[in-house]
């Protein structure tokens, strides 16, 4: 599964996005850090609470709901917010990621960054100070 993560990786943008028009106009996020680079890896992150990550056995796959709507998940980046739970770091994320696929491609944490990077953009994250 994750031997394809930089391309599943890539194209998580191509996920449906149900309601989420004005997703951005309608999520305060407090806590939000500029990801151009000035971010450390050994932040904590947790979901916002404005989302709840679940299985949709209709969709065949994890989703992400918010009250305008949800966001499908490609295995990849349900993976990757599996782990965001509020104790761990990218760091660790990325080394149990490395431990539950070992033949993950060897740019898994360049990957993951990106990807975590989208996540706190679209406000799905959050990182504690």
């Amino acid at each position: 599964m994750m031997s394809n993560l930089r391309s599943q990786t890539e194209h998580h943008l191509d996920a449906d996005s149900v309601g989420a028009d004005n997703m951005e106009d309608n999520i305060e996020n407090s806590s939000s850090h500029n990801n151009e680079g000035g971010r450390t890896r050994d932040k904590t992150a947790s979901l916002n609470p404005l989302f709840r990550m679940q299985y949709e056995k209709a969709q065949g796959c994890y989703v992400l709901l918010f009250p305008e709507g949800m966001i499908k998940l490609n295995p990849s980046a349900a993976e990757i917010l599996k782990r965001v739970d509020g104790s761990n770091t990218e760091n660790a994320i990325c080394a149990e990621l490395r431990q539950a696929f070992p033949d993950a491609p060897e740019d898994l944490e360049e990957d993951v960054h990106a990807f975590l990077v989208h996540a706190e953009q679209k406000k799905w994250i959050r990182y504690d100070e």
